[in-house]
């Protein structure tokens, strides 16, 4: 049976090809570069370096990335077997450590933070995803139940700071 319109797949692969557009146009002329950074993890399969755009929020030197898809995106995988990253945000490159997180309270944490910055946006993708129009905070939690975040720890200027290539 063919795949309809509903099919998450499809919005996936969608997601898939606008990813591959924000690696090409990653400059600062490009409009989601002040929102976007670069997470470099190595694939847990085939050991190989996988950059990939992933909207951000920062706050006190660490950088937090949701997941969409949870615990099961290609690139949460990854951190989960190899926790050391490479991050660009805009012309800054730096080494991190990945701390994979799935609490739902913690997760729903940072949701409240992306709704209050980026209300429109945010908003907008979440309520397509299924959270309703006037949610409360259990809904939000409900919602998280299902997703993930990462928080993305800097190494120190003098730590390691070698490039995955």
């Amino acid at each position: 049976m063919g795949k309809t319109r509903s099919d998450p797949g499809i919005v996936w692969r969608g997601m898939k090809s606008l990813n591959q557009l924000i690696l090409r146009k990653y400059s600062p002329n490009f409009r989601a570069y002040n929102i976007v950074l670069l997470l470099t993890t190595i694939g847990r399969k085939s050991g190989l370096s996988r950059v990939t755009p992933l909207q951000y929020e920062e706050d006190q030197g660490l950088f937090y990335i949701g997941s969409a898809r949870g615990v099961y995106a290609d690139w949460y995988l990854n951190i989960q077997a190899c926790p050391e990253v490479e991050v660009q945000v805009k012309e800054r490159r730096f080494r991190a450590v990945a701390d994979p997180v799935s609490d739902p309270q913690r997760v729903a944490d940072f949701f409240e933070i992306r709704l209050k910055r980026h209300p429109l946006f945010v908003g907008l993708l979440m309520r397509l995803e299924g959270l309703p129009w006037r949610y409360t905070r259990a809904d939000l939690e409900s919602f998280a139940a299902q997703k993930a975040m990462v928080v993305l720890h800097p190494y120190d200027e003098g730590e390691d700071t070698r490039s995955f290539n």
